[in-house]
């Protein structure tokens, strides 16, 4: 590594202000923090704390993410291929049937889940790291930033919250926008007053609801629908909104339900959880405040009850481990850029998620979701938390000083 060093070092002049090839620059600086560090520190806002560098934040909600990456691999390729053995298929079409004929289309092996998984979630994935990236490296050039690894997070966190059939163009469209008019447009890294994840996410679903919702796009065979936990609330009958469920609240938790790759286990966001907080990454006020606000929404709805609307019978405990509740309420609310920044703030900001997620999700059966939604619209509250929290405290020790 020490001659690879000796290396870049000596290329690094040649990417210098005033060097042939000083407009590559952030390229260079990309390749080169990705091998041996950062040299950018966190000396302004939201990041001011410790001399923590950005890479080793970026690469702690990474390690934290890596449980849900695990999930999306194993139960992509679970679900479907339960579903080719329950119907004597032979396998997917294609190049993907190719490959999954090398080892079969068994739902009790692990290798040939994670396998099959593997061929949805990384084009996915490859598509989206691309694509961004060109932007990414467009707008640097322009402004001559460097690289950051903010975008390895963001990327990753696109990727989870999609379905296995979304259409690789519509992922390429989708993360475009959510970074040019979520991020760049405001002037880039720690400057995006919302998460660029969820924008990109928000979008894609808008404009292309039916690759997005329903029951066939969750499950990565051909015409097979495979209802979630949330779509078969959504049709029970009133007062028999467990009756009708396939899945047990352990499944649920576990994950090996359909969903969105990377948002159907509950214990792989746990784990998440605990790393960012142990390691201090994220704020701990902002899961705990979203958890309270969803916990006594959902009660409110399930006590209350409902003759007509099915989502009010949801006992509280199963709006926790159905959706992607857990999943934004871990990586998504508590984005170090565009969540709430003083303790109190923090509190407001995750109670208005957390109420919200589930207000949309029970009072609106047309669409039995709604964490994206809420955490956007805390993301658009979040500043005003902090603004009149700090006010506040300016005019007490205006009054405690005379």
């Amino acid at each position: 590594m020490k001659f690879l060093n000796k290396i870049m070092e000596q290329a690094g002049r040649h990417f210098a202000p005033g060097g042939r090839f000083s407009r590559w620059y952030p390229l260079f600086e990309a390749v080169d923090s990705f091998l041996f560090g950062s040299s950018q520190t966190t000396k302004v806002a939201p990041h001011v704390r410790d001399s923590i560098d950005l890479k080793r934040i970026m690469t702690t909600v990474l390690i934290a993410l890596l449980p849900c990456v695990f999930m999306a691999l194993w139960n992509t390729g679970y679900q479907a291929n339960t579903v080719i053995a329950a119907m004597g298929l032979s396998g997917p079409d294609g190049w993907r049937g190719e490959i999954m004929a090398l080892v079969g289309c068994d739902p009790k092996s692990l290798l040939s889940n994670c396998l099959h998984g593997a061929l949805y979630f990384l084009p996915i994935y490859i598509v989206t790291m691309v694509v961004g990236s060109i932007w990414e490296l467009l707008f640097n050039m322009i402004r001559g930033h460097e690289f950051s690894e903010a975008f390895l997070v963001t990327g990753l966190l696109f990727a989870l919250t999609l379905p296995p059939t979304i259409p690789l163009w519509q992922v390429a469209v989708g993360i475009s926008f959510g970074l040019v008019f979520a991020k760049e447009v405001f002037g880039g890294v720690g400057r995006n007053f919302m998460n660029p994840a969820l924008a990109s996410r928000a979008f894609i679903y808008f404009a292309y609801p039916a690759q997005m919702t329903g029951d066939a796009v969750w499950t990565a065979v051909d015409g097979v629908s495979g209802a979630t936990a949330l779509g078969q609330f959504a049709v029970a009958q009133p007062g028999h909104t467990l009756d009708t469920l396939s899945y047990t609240w352990l499944q649920s938790f576990l994950g090996t339900i359909p969903g969105s790759m990377g948002e159907t286990s509950t214990l792989a966001c746990l784990i998440g959880a605990f790393i960012l907080i142990i390691t201090g990454i994220a704020p701990w006020r902002v899961m705990a405040a979203t958890l309270i606000g969803a916990l006594l929404c959902a009660g409110y709805y399930y006590f209350h009850g409902s003759t007509v609307n099915p989502l009010y019978g949801i006992p509280p405990h199963w709006h926790l481990v159905v959706g992607g509740l857990a999943f934004g309420l871990v990586f998504m609310a508590t984005d170090p850029v565009s969540a709430a920044h003083t303790p109190v703030g923090q509190w407001l900001y995750g109670l208005l998620i957390g109420v919200l997620a589930i207000m949309i999700r029970v009072a609106n059966p047309a669409y039995p979701e709604g964490i994206m939604l809420a955490i956007l619209l805390g993301n658009v509250f979040a500043p005003l938390f902090d603004y009149f929290v700090i006010q506040a405290n300016i005019k007490r020790r205006m009054l405690r000083h005379g």
